[in-house]
């Protein structure tokens, strides 16, 4: 195990440096001239040249690259070109919301998915089985930003049950579980129907299997057997959605937040590529492909603590 977590961050590092190459050559390739965005529509020629100067945009890419990297290396993220504040600080900032955001989306997903789909195994072809199979197939195929206004629509304007966004409360209070219950449906959706059916097919798959029919027929109670027996091993696949859906919530929130005006890591990032505040993109996506390794890390330790037959050696 402890082999395994050393091979994954060293794979973390050689990941976050090839990512941080394609994005930083991607928005350099891309059109728009940043010193004109940070000087405005009424800076001269020389005020964009005085600009550039000051943020070494004048230099080489290659050269622009390797000394962001080494800044990178320092713990420095550098500043952002829109206001001069520290990319490390504006995601410190920003990061909690959208931390607090893939967690409760990602909770909604684990109760509902994993629920329906081992009932849905038990009882298969019936009623619940049909309504199960029909809900994952429209929470997959439901765009975010539909759903989401469709939703402020019922419970924050005509009902007026849920606030219609933001997330200024913390996270532990009655009024910002209110303000998370909207955007953690909108955003847990989907994965509670790519959850609900990996459960399903997995426990189909495991209640059939030979050693469950022997559990029955020696008299092992129904609860023991499903409970016990079958689902421990049907939950290594569906963990594996979780993680990844884990992983994707922390980096994919952007949709949702703008629905809600949830000012996350995704809004940020927005906001950035639209000012070409390169600095600010480069943080915030390095920190979600960070986040991502890491979430995949801890669902392969997860394995191993469920299923004790599964070696990294």
């Amino acid at each position: 195990m402890v082999s395994l977590i050393i091979q994954r961050m060293l794979q973390l590092l050689l990941l976050l440096v090839g990512i941080s190459f394609l994005v930083f050559m991607s928005m350099h390739i891309a059109p728009g001239d940043p010193a004109s965005i940070i000087g405005g529509p009424t800076a001269s020629e020389s005020d964009l040249e005085a600009i550039r100067e000051d943020l070494g945009l004048n230099e080489p890419v290659l050269v622009q690259y390797i000394d962001y990297m080494k800044g990178v290396f320092q713990g420095n993220l550098g500043f952002s070109y829109q206001n001069n504040q520290s990319v490390t600080e504006a995601i410190i900032t920003r990061f909690p919301n959208t931390l607090n955001l893939a967690v409760a989306s990602m909770i909604v997903a684990v109760i509902i998915g994993v629920a329906a789909g081992i009932i849905s195994a038990i009882k298969q072809n019936s009623w619940f089985d049909v309504s199960s199979t029909t809900f994952a197939l429209a929470g997959i195929s439901i765009p975010n930003f539909w759903l989401g206004t469709m939703l402020i629509l019922l419970f924050s304007v005509t009902l007026k049950w849920l606030p219609v966004g933001g997330l200024s409360a913390p996270f532990y209070t009655i009024e910002g579980m209110k303000q998370l219950i909207l955007p953690a449906i909108t955003l847990g959706t989907a994965s509670a129907a790519m959850i609900a059916r990996m459960a399903r097919s997995t426990m189909l798959e495991v209640i059939r299997a030979d050693y469950i029919r022997t559990a029955k027929a020696k008299g092992v109670k129904q609860k023991s057997v499903i409970w016990i027996h079958a689902l421990r091993n049907a939950m290594i696949p569906v963990i594996t959605v979780i993680g990844v859906n884990f992983g994707a919530l922390l980096g994919g929130t952007i949709i949702t937040e703008q629905v809600f005006a949830i000012n996350g890591v995704g809004r940020l990032m927005i906001d950035a590529i639209a000012a070409r505040d390169f600095p600010v993109v480069q943080g915030t996506v390095l920190l979600v492909a960070a986040l991502f390794v890491i979430v995949n890390l801890i669902v392969d330790i997860i394995y191993a603590l469920i299923d004790p037959r599964i070696s990294y050696d």
